[in-house]
């Protein structure tokens, strides 16, 4: 069988900062947020300003830049959306490369004001048939996200009855919705806010109780074990070993899901599926040898357990988490380095959390190496000799008992 084409790589963005990292890292595309329209408006999310820096600096390195508009929107989003495309497409020095859209009425809106951008269409739209990705095609969709209850057999089903140019784009690592493609009303139902309009409080992470109608007020644990049970609380989805059955499903985006998430995060997930990606296209012997190295790597982020979700079939009772809605979380995030300075040596952050002169701490290079060096003195804007960096997002000089460049990533195992 003919091998199909390489898929993008497609990482998730909060921040100007975590754009950054994601380029830098090996993205091929980043999906981001303005300040409306998105389904993230508790993320950092970008002003026009940082959206317009951040796709120059994007398009600078050869990386496409998509932008959510995927809420499911009410009457009073219509023309402010009309507003929005209107500032995206004018947007100077050079617009995004694609609107990301879940809403019929805002996709009919982002065709009249801007008729020449491509349109993905959100997993949000529950997009699990070819008949759907036909209706979109038809409409002028260039790519649909598939919905994540979907099997790789549904999914090579799909490639082979919609046109070859027409795009498919699924995620394959990242938080699982216990709601259908993430429509979900938990949220609104228990605080009042949205989460198909941006503003969800996650309460399928929460523990639950049940309460017999007859009887309120008397709780009954619904528990494994006596410390309780997380009843919606899905694993999260990893599908960093099976590469190949995605490239041959024909799948042509593999989506990152965290616009949330910090550049530590960011630059793991997109450092680790570049070299798998890059690695599988140069021979699966290749990929096979390295797999332990991408499980290693995965697991130094922030994460839940793993689950390969509903690609080899329906989900059953090993994707939930039922004693705990924690996170494993192996390192801890210390800074970016913004500068480095080219007479003292000393390197520029904005510090994350706390660390103290004379630590070992990791440098993660975008080239897929770590290096131990240790931290010889920390100094204030001030030139001010620090023993710790005690306060949030401080601006610091430090110098490192090694070289260091623009862009690698400073962390530090947690225990």
């Amino acid at each position: 069988m003919m091998r199909r084409k390489k898929p993008e790589l497609l990482i998730p963005a909060s921040s100007l900062e975590v754009l950054k990292t994601a380029v830098v890292f090996g993205a091929d595309a980043v999906y981001i947020g303005g300040e409306a329209f998105g389904l993230r408006a508790k993320a950092k999310n970008f002003t026009a300003g940082e959206m317009a820096e951040g796709i120059a600096f994007a398009h600078a390195r050869g990386v496409k830049v998509y932008v959510t508009a995927n809420i499911l929107a009410h009457n009073d989003d219509l023309e402010g959306a009309r507003e929005y495309f209107k500032e995206l497409r004018d947007m100077k020095p050079e617009p995004c490369d694609a609107l990301i859209i879940s809403d019929p009425g805002m996709f009919a809106i982002a065709k009249e004001v801007w008729p020449q951008v491509e349109i993905h269409i959100s997993t949000q739209a529950n997009n699990t048939n070819y008949g759907t990705y036909l209706f979109w095609w038809r409409l002028g969709a260039k790519r649909v996200v598939t919905a994540r209850e979907l099997s790789l057999a549904e999914i090579h089903t799909i490639r082979e009855h919609i046109p070859e140019e027409m795009e498919i784009e699924s995620f394959v690592q990242g938080s699982m919705c216990i709601a259908y493609s993430g429509r979900c009303l938990l949220s609104n139902y228990f605080t009042g806010r949205d989460a198909n309009q941006g503003a969800c409080t996650h309460p399928c992470r929460w523990k639950y109780a049940v309460v017999e109608e007859t009887r309120p007020g008397e709780y009954m644990p619904v528990y494994e074990n006596d410390r309780g049970t997380y009843i919606f609380n899905s694993k999260d989805l990893c599908m960093i070993e099976y590469i190949p059955d995605l490239v041959e499903a024909g799948i042509d985006s593999l989506k990152v899901e965290g616009r949330m998430k910090n550049a530590l995060y960011v630059a793991t997930m997109a450092r680790t599926y570049r070299k798998a990606l890059d690695d599988y296209s140069a021979s699966e012997e290749i990929y096979r040898a390295n797999t332990a190295w991408y499980q290693a790597e995965i697991a130094k982020c922030t994460y839940r357990q793993y689950t390969t979700g509903f690609y080899f079939g329906r989900a059953d009772e090993n994707t939930q988490i039922y004693d705990n809605s924690t996170y494993v979380n192996e390192y801890i995030y210390l800074g970016m380095i913004e500068e480095v300075s080219a007479e003292s040596g000393l390197v520029r952050i904005e510090q994350k959390n706390k660390f103290f002169v004379g630590d070992r701490i990791e440098l993660m290079k975008p080239d897929g190496r770590n290096e131990r060096v240790k931290v010889e003195a920390i100094y204030n804007e001030a030139g001010e000799a620090m023993d710790s960096c005690p306060h949030a997002r401080q601006i610091l000089w430090i110098r490192l008992s090694q070289p260091a460049e623009t862009y690698d990533l400073l962390r530090v195992r947690s225990s």
